[in-house]
């Protein structure tokens, strides 16, 4: 059958993220849990509690039975999608992380989509123009970027067009006030998206350039490109449409392993912008010793990373056909 090796490829593959899964999890839990202090000791804290009623939180929230139990106790309600119960937010740790996923889904892959597109679309220029002026200024642009800080970028953002050139706002996802419907909410939720996205972008449209020059560069130099152009195909064809297809695998291996360190970046960007998404509600975990909640960013976040590594070995055959899937 003509569709069992995909099927067969894909099957191990899904064998192989439920395995990572697994030890992911047990590893973010055992890192967590066995960190001095737990929560009952913030809170002690800052409310003085009495040893009698420490004691009863933390039967309560299961912290005083053995760490196997609890862990056995942890994965049984993960397999229901039961994250817990986040005492600092008075409110199931999934219902928070559902409400504030949107944000950073939103912010992670419009940066992807938008450094994949600028730094490839400018790896292609350079590597077209290799050895000029041009080549050498595109380069110069992406060191820059490269080795500036996403922090660094996100404040100049805000400085030049929040404070100098009060053109795009600089904190939350919408206008407060505002009673907006339609689209124009959505409209007034994008406007707050733009520094964000730019600030995060930026670094890794560097990577994607720097990329997808060195592989237009060697591809640029095999023989099939030769022939193509000795039969005549134009330039411009030649580039985006032979050449640029087999420059694609590097970039597409580099956008799904990149996943994981935007949802790291997202952490600062949602701190400075003040976004109201994942990485600012594990900061937040952190800093208030919420275990359950931070417990719960760090299952969606891994969830979502061993998930999108999983559709890019997929998009592989999509992209080159002669990726062997058995």
């Amino acid at each position: 059958m003509s569709g069992s090796p995909g099927l067969s490829y894909f099957l191990r593959r899904l064998s192989q993220a439920v395995l990572v899964m697994f030890v992911v999890v047990l590893g973010n839990f055992l890192l967590i849990r066995l960190a001095p202090g737990d929560l009952v000791d913030v809170l002690g804290g800052t409310t003085d509690l009495s040893p009698e009623q420490a004691l009863a939180l933390r039967q309560r929230y299961g912290l005083d039975q053995p760490l196997l139990m609890q862990f056995l106790r942890y994965a049984g309600n993960l397999l229901h999608f039961d994250l817990g119960f986040s005492p600092r937010q008075g409110a199931p740790v999934v219902n928070v992380l559902l409400e504030r996923l949107p944000t950073t889904l939103a912010l992670v892959f419009l940066s992807l989509f938008l450094s994949v597109a600028i730094g490839t679309a400018v790896g292609v220029l350079a590597a077209r123009r290799a050895g000029t002026v041009a080549d050498f200024g595109l380069s110069l642009v992406v060191l820059l970027f490269y080795a500036t800080p996403s922090f660094i970028i996100a404040l100049l953002l805000i400085l030049g067009f929040s404070v100098y050139l009060p053109w795009l706002p600089s904190a939350g996802i919408s206008t407060p006030g505002l009673d907006l419907e339609g689209f124009a909410k959505l409209l007034d939720i994008g406007r707050h998206f733009i520094l964000p996205v730019i600030a995060l972008s930026t670094f890794y449209t560097a990577i994607y350039g720097r990329l997808s020059r060195a592989a237009m560069l060697e591809v640029l130099s095999q023989d099939f490109i030769r022939t193509a152009r000795a039969k005549g195909v134009p330039e411009r064809s030649l580039l985006w449409r032979h050449a640029l297809r087999n420059a694609l695998m590097p970039i597409v291996t580099m956008a799904g392993l990149q996943v994981s360190s935007l949802l790291g970046g997202a952490v600062l960007i949602e701190t400075v912008f003040g976004l109201p998404g994942i990485g600012r509600t594990a900061f937040d975990a952190v800093m208030e010793r919420d275990t359950n909640m931070l417990l719960g960013v760090l299952f969606m976040s891994s969830l979502g990373v061993v998930c999108v590594n999983l559709l890019v070995d997929l998009i592989y055959r999509l992209v080159d056909p002669r990726v062997e899937l058995a």
